[in-house]
């Protein structure tokens, strides 16, 4: 913190704004990095609610001698977003659509709304804003103008400097200003506006009609026709040899602060120019090649077949997808093991002439001997092919240990017919370096992202990272490329300014960036003085890894702090439900970054890295950041990173709970196996107890929740009184085990007699033993001794049990599923809990495998109609699928199935009962599943397979759900 700014300075500030400022440990160091490889701990984090809030933060920043770090989603890539002022976050309050004019096909937007969301608002009306960037279902507008963000469309429809229109901002003087399209007239009389903006007026003329610098300007900056173009500020885009002064015949400034990175003013509001929606239908074709060579030379063929997108993907981020739960679906097209293909898309107005477009495609690959495999894909296909596209960068994180995939050169864009002989330079280069690069994205733009395999923890590492970035930056000039085709230059790329477009025309960078902020007050060490590329990096230089005992086995990331260092800021966390998933259900209730996957992963590796306690889990900021979290492992899947910070949480409560004991409710959550066997000898007593608002507010417990009720008689109690009634049939297809969880034994016996006398009916054997319970609660509230006893005891029984042709199979996703999760870190055999995990199902993975392989046929059940609707468990979700649910109940030929595209239902276990959770809870519920089950008629059946998800369907909307399997059960003729 500067030295002449105090607590109490903050305190005022704080006081004054009618948004949020935060200083404390935990927001600042959550905010202390972006999606780069930079760090630095800010001085406090903003959320300004108006214009005036910018301005008082504007007003306090010139009299302090600080910087304000302008800041969206947080994805940036070239560390545009770490400062050491404060960090502006517009993402909660800067999020409305301003004004819609269908008619001239404009939209006014302030700068925190999301790409997508946008486009979802535009779709009814034909029309979206064009560019498309990976980070789309997160990013937002403020970030894409600051670096122009360009994306996958770009070879069809441009930038995002093409598509602004006008921008509305605060200057560094406090004032407000307007910047749109302007003749040479109306641009001279702008030189007579008052304070900031007449000096900008002034100097832009005065500079940009000069011919000297004019000459410069076309000599070094780089070649007019790369359209991906962010090398410092965009100057070169006022010029036009043809005209009389040499300047264009109108000049917007807001063309120039696209691509400045919030370094010249604070945009408030943006004006954009939008596009008619792409023709309807269209196809990708998917070119498979032996070598990256061979798809860039099949990238110049490519792209005179008027493409929408062409992009590359190498073999190194296509291994990483089958280490990720949720690519690897996505990756049923790959043919053989190439080394790259191409996504080539095609669109037209009917399905047969983009047919006829792809064969000729393919055709003209074959006759040029360019590429082994062509598959095509259509309809949802296509959805996950580009979903598989997107997580690309994201997927490096998968990389186990300290060496990562750096972004430092993965920016450079040269001119199409330059890319093959460029990239071939490119690879010698990095064979000389013993560098074996990613390539990866926008071929068809001229621009692969390429990043070299570095760990930046060493400091010959950290040698290579400038000396690589140097002479890639030598490379480039050559080409006469653009050393940051989208992502900006920032701090890694900043310093090279100097090179790519020489010194005199850097001169002129700094010169315009003083007309506009004269005393840095907007996102200083950006762009122009830039912070060295090298320094204030995440991870500290040649220092001793700390020493992080945990009791969960992270073997498979090399220990718990490399498993949190996972996270590469990519920010997927962020996607409203909107997009899809369920990652992150906490933050889509309170859009807070605090509450994100990122948020939580950081911090456990800041405080891990840097706490100087003996138990460095002993921070009430971790305590803080984990608070929120659901468990729900959504970010087990949907994180390309597969950062799994419900193992985070379970590990971080374990360790804190050393040296700060439990409550009460904690241990009676944990231990509720135990309580309810004693309560379960008086059911209606212990319910109706249960009821009063004395015993909720002693368990602490919320008031308007309604608490589960105990069965007048367990499951284990039915089956034993029941268990010599059931014969094995004819139809005798097997043998099984089924887990009796705890939640079946005591709340949902139902369920459990339904799933037995549903698996006798259909010719299973159904084997019930004495096991421990699951030990889900245990790992909910970090008790992991406790949980590691009942797993490694389950892990004994079932040991010699469960094979191939006895699995074993269980009701409750989070109960079954922590054989295939959590046991696996808690297993002293490892070997022997993996055998267990390998047959191990849950209900409605057993029951699609047996109709798969012909055991059980749809004229076993009812052909009466019924329309069904699945909400599915959140475990079941990230590590399975809902997907064997729908097929199961699609059985009865006549049943209309369909998925419910819902997220988490808030509940999570306990979390959702706790008094301080109930409205966040619930909150969750309404963000997309409780308004889509309120829409549905009485008719519609409700599957969902977890028993917290019934009950939260029930107190969010008063409808009953149903396990799936007393769905099918019922169906049963």
């Amino acid at each position: 913190m500067p030295e002449l700014i105090t607590k109490n300075d903050l305190k005022a500030l704080s006081e004054k704004l009618k948004g949020e400022l935060f200083y404390d440990a935990l927001h600042k160091s959550i905010y202390a990095t972006d999606a780069s490889v930079y760090r630095m701990i800010p001085l406090a984090v903003a959320y300004p609610k108006n214009k005036s809030d910018i301005k008082k933060l504007i007003d306090f920043a010139k009299n302090y001698g600080i910087t304000l770090i302008p800041r969206a989603a947080g994805t940036s890539l070239a560390g545009q977003c770490v400062g050491e002022g404060i960090v502006v976050d517009v993402s909660k309050h800067f999020t409305k659509i301003i004004e819609f004019n269908e008619d001239q096909k404009t939209v006014v937007i302030e700068p925190g709304i999301i790409r997508d969301e946008l486009n979802h608002f535009l779709k009814p009306f034909g029309l979206f804003f064009s560019p498309n960037t990976s980070t789309s279902n997160r990013c937002m507008l403020g970030g894409m103008v600051g670096n122009n963000s360009s994306g996958s469309t770009s070879i069809k429809y441009g930038v995002t400097r093409d598509k602004v229109i006008e921008i509305k901002t605060i200057l560094s003087d406090g004032s407000e200003a307007v910047f749109n399209s302007l003749s040479i007239e109306a641009f001279k009389a702008k030189q007579l506006s008052n304070g900031v903006e007449g000096v900008i007026y002034n100097i832009l003329f005065e500079e940009l009609t000069n011919p000297k610098i004019q000459s410069e300007i076309h000599q070094a900056f780089p070649k007019a026709s790369i359209h991906r173009r962010n090398t410092g500020y965009a100057v070169d885009t006022f010029l036009d040899k043809g005209s009389s002064n040499g300047l264009s015949e109108d000049i917007n400034i807001a063309k120039l602060l696209c691509g400045s990175e919030g370094t010249l003013a604070f945009t408030t509001a943006i004006t954009l120019q939008l596009d008619v929606l792409p023709p309807k239908e269209e196809l990708f074709v998917i070119a498979h090649f032996n070598s990256v060579q061979e798809s860039l030379e099949a990238t110049l063929i490519a792209m005179e077949h008027n493409l929408y997108s062409c992009e590359l993907l190498d073999k190194t981020i296509l291994d990483c997808t089958k280490n990720n739960r949720e690519q690897e679906k996505n990756r049923f097209f790959i043919d053989g093991d190439p080394q790259a293909i191409l996504m080539l898309e095609i669109r037209d107005v009917s399905l047969e002439k983009v047919e006829v477009l792809a064969n000729s495609l393919i055709q003209d690959l074959k006759e040029h001997h360019l590429g082994y495999a062509f598959p095509k894909l259509y309809d949802q296909d296509i959805t996950k092919g580009i979903e598989l596209r997107k997580a690309g960068l994201g997927l490096l994180g998968n990389i186990v240990g300290d060496a990562k995939a750096v972004a430092c050169i993965e920016d450079t864009a040269v001119d199409l017919k330059d890319l093959p002989n460029y990239i071939s330079e490119f690879t010698n280069m990095m064979d000389r370096y013993g560098q074996k690069a990613v390539y990866y994205a926008h071929a068809g733009a001229g621009e692969i992202h390429l990043r070299p395999i570095l760990n930046l923890k060493e400091n010959k590492d950290v040698a290579l990272f400038r000396e690589i970035t140097t002479e890639t930056a030598k490379l480039v000039k050559k080409y006469k490329g653009s050393f940051s085709g989208e992502h900006g230059d920032g701090i890694v790329r900043g310093e090279f300014l100097p090179l790519m477009i020489g010194e005199k025309n850097y001169a002129l960078l700094k010169r315009i960036k003083h007309a506009f902020d004269p005393d840095n007050v907007f996102n200083k060490g950006k762009i122009v003085d830039a912070y060295p590329m090298d320094k204030s990096l995440r991870y500290a230089i040649d220092r001793k890894e700390p020493d992080i005992k945990t009791l969960m086995d992270f073997s498979d990331s090399k220990g718990l702090l490399r498993a949190a260092e996972k996270c590469n800021g990519s920010g997927d966390c962020r996607k409203l439900s909107s997009s899809g998933g369920t990652m992150c259900p906490s933050y889509r209730a309170t859009r807070n970054e605090k509450d994100t996957t990122r948020a939580r992963a950081n911090t456990l590796r800041e405080f891990l890295t840097n706490s100087n306690k003996d138990n460095k889990f002993n921070h009430a900021e971790l305590k803080d950041v984990f608070d929120l979290c659901l468990s729900c492992k959504a970010c087990a899947s949907e994180c390309p990173s597969n950062v799994d910070v419900a193992s985070f949480k379970s590990e971080f409560l374990y360790q804190y709970q050393k040296e700060n004991p439990p409550s009460l409710r904690t241990k009676m959550l944990a231990n509720n196996v135990k309580y309810n066997k004693i309560a379960s000898l008086f059911p209606h007593v212990t319910n109706t107890l249960l009821k009063t608002l004395l015993a909720k507010n002693v368990l602490g417990i919320a008031k308007k929740r309604s608490l589960p009720k105990l069965a007048s008689k367990t499951f284990r109690a039915w089956h034993s009184a029941n268990r010599y009634k059931f014969q094995t049939t004819s139809l005798y297809k097997g043998e099984l085990y089924l887990f009796v969880d705890e939640f079946t034994n005591y709340y949902d016996v139902q369920i459990g007699i339904d799933t037995f006398e549903l698996l006798n009916q259909l010719g299973y054997k159904v084997h019930i033993i004495d096991h421990e319970e699951s030990g889900r609660s245990h790992l909910s509230k970090g008790f992991l001794d406790e949980a590691k006893i009942i797993a490694n005891t389950n892990i004994s029984i079932f040991a010699s049990l469960i094979s191939k042709n006895t699995p074993l199979i269980g009701i409750e996703p989070s109960a079954i599923l922590s054989f295939r999760d959590e046991y696996l870190r808690l297993a002293e055999s490892k070997d022997v809990a993996k055998k267990i995990a390998e047959h191990t199902f849950t209900i409605e993975e057993f029951l699609k495998n047996a109709i798969l392989k012909g055991d059980i046929h749809s004229s076993q059940f009812t052909s009466q109609p019924s329309i069904i609707k699945i909400h599915g468990h959140c475990h079941q979700k990230a590590l399975s699928s809902t997907e064997p649910t729908f097929f199961m109940l699609n059985l009865p030929e006549n049943f209309a199935v369909s998925v419910i595209n819902s997220g988490c239902c808030g509940m999570a276990g306990s979390f959702g009962y706790e008094k301080e959770h109930y409205d966040v809870s619930m909150q969750v519920g309404e963000d997309s599943l409780f308004p889509k089950i309120r829409t549905m008629e009485a008719s519609v059946i409700i599957a969902a397979s977890g028993t917290s998800c019934r009950h939260q369907v029930f107190d969010g909307t008063k409808r009953i759900a149903q396990h799936p399997v007393s769905v099918l059960k019922k169906a049963l003729i």
